[in-house]
């Protein structure tokens, strides 16, 4: 066994040997030929090692492993592109813009997400292990029920729905999938070992014998029109690239705030403690963290790329293994480990660069019938409600041009904040999706739905309050 090209630029000593151990260990335990792993801070790669058997000479972040279905990012990152361009909606059916035999009924957004109701796989035999050439077609990537739920209804991964979004791209760019995918995004990216093939130094993909230390090597085909679905070929290095531009945007690809929205479960819970799938990206809560990224199979690879926004960290792992699920569980203790052990410096307080009147009297102590809440302003004039005491709704608020706010997450995510002035122009109360916001609990003057008792507030023995 060799240890190969283990890179510890940045972290402390007791932090590169707590990630050597954990992907020694998931190598060990993964019964995986070679395993490779990578962690990203801050937009840089920052450790890198490989344990088992790598091309000779090749350093362990420049070696090849087939994705899989981290593919499917990629492709989405493409589609909404189409749509930041103004090229689609994501509520456009997908029969708007293509020909296909089925889905045509499903939203685009639908297919992002795996609520479609497509069939899992495509018809037989296995396609991820035989030549795309069998299904030449659209139409051969169907059996006779592709259509397994109603659309929108649950969530159900498909993998021709993701063949049908490569199919949407091409079909609007008038090019290959891959071809866009090179000049839109692997090239803005610097990402030149990300390919649909493989390319020295690379592994091979193999099957370990689940009751002997013993290999078959597995096939690595080209899925033809499959390939959306899971075609691609990349390293710790260049998933760490990725994994920046997942966490921060890019505007020569995405913007942060389309990110963002890709990053949103979609038709699922956003509660604590719950995962789900948004635009292309799996969204998983683990010990506090909302970690997103995919996870990618195909016959002799296992891949998982997951980042944490909010620490600015992601773990990379890669292994020639079928079915060598340990690198979801190596991939997050990368990033934790990490985020525990070296945790984020915050950027230094400063004030904002510019505040405007209207805004900064809209902050300070406001209530919802009795209870109270905070209202702070943050840069841009965007604001930030929080609840004080336990309970409550908080929510972060984006500026819109026409003077009202829009909020971006959890209950209120597309919700409307309007600040509703008197005649005079001094501010009433706060409308949020209809609910009124008050300076003083039950605020007299109207502006309460219903009404507030004349009388006002009662002591224990009924009295009014003075």
């Amino acid at each position: 066994m060799i240890d190969v090209s283990y890179n510890d630029a940045g972290l402390l000593p007791a932090t590169r040997r707590a990630l050597l151990h954990r992907l020694a260990t998931g190598q060990s335990e993964g019964r995986a030929p070679s395993m490779v792993g990578a962690v990203m801070r801050e937009g840089n790669l920052v450790w890198s090692s490989g344990r088992g058997e790598l091309p000779a000479g090749a350093r362990s972040e420049d070696v090849q492993y087939r994705i899989g279905s981290i593919t499917k990012t990629f492709v989405a990152v493409l589609v909404m592109r189409l749509r930041d361009e103004g090229l689609l909606k994501l509520d456009d059916r997908l029969g708007t813009y293509l020909d296909t035999p089925a889905g045509g009924d499903a939203t685009i957004a639908q297919l992002l997400s795996h609520t479609a109701g497509l069939t899992a796989e495509a018809r037989g035999p296995w396609w991820e292990r035989t030549d795309g050439e069998l299904r030449p077609g659209l139409d051969d990537i169907f059996g006779d029920r592709p259509q397994r739920h109603t659309p929108g209804r649950l969530h159900h991964y498909s993998n021709p729905g993701y063949a049908l979004l490569g199919a949407l791209v091409e079909r609007i760019r008038g090019e290959s999938w891959y071809d866009v995918l090179r000049r839109e995004v692997l090239a803005p990216l610097g990402m030149e070992r990300t390919t649909l093939a493989p390319a020295a130094p690379h592994a091979d993909g193999w099957a370990v014998h689940p009751w002997a230390d013993v290999l078959l090597p597995e096939p690595a085909v080209d899925t033809g029109r499959m390939a959306p679905a899971g075609q691609l070929w990349s390293t710790t290095a260049d998933l760490c690239r990725f994994a920046a531009f997942l966490t921060d945007g890019d505007e020569r690809v995405l913007s942060a705030a389309t990110l963002a929205e890709m990053r949103t479960p979609e038709g699922g819970s956003q509660a604590p403690g719950q995962s789900g799938y948004g635009l292309g990206l799996q969204v998983i809560q683990l010990d506090g963290r909302t970690l997103v990224g995919h996870m990618g199979t195909m016959p002799g690879f296992v891949a998982m790329l997951v980042t944490s926004p909010q620490d600015g960290i992601a773990g990379v792992v890669l292994a020639n293994r079928t079915s060598c699920f340990e690198v979801w569980g190596v991939a997050a203790d990368l990033l934790t480990t990490v985020a525990e052990l070296e945790p984020r410096i915050p950027a230094p307080w400063s004030p904002l660069s510019e505040v405007k009147d209207e805004h900064l009297e809209l902050t300070g102590s406001w209530y919802w019938g009795a209870a109270p809440f905070t209202l702070r302003l943050c840069a841009g004039g965007a604001l930030e409600l929080s609840p004080l005491g336990s309970g409550g709704r908080a929510s972060h608020f984006r500026p819109e041009e026409d003077g009202t706010w829009t909020g971006l997450n959890d209950y209120y995510a597309g919700e409307t904040l309007t600040a509703v002035r008197t005649a005079e122009g001094a501010v009433s109360h706060l409308d949020l999706g209809t609910f009124v916001f008050t300076r003083e609990p039950y605020g007299a003057g109207g502006a309460v739905p219903g009404g507030v008792d004349a009388d006002g507030w009662r002591t224990a023995e009924g009295t009014r309050t003075r």
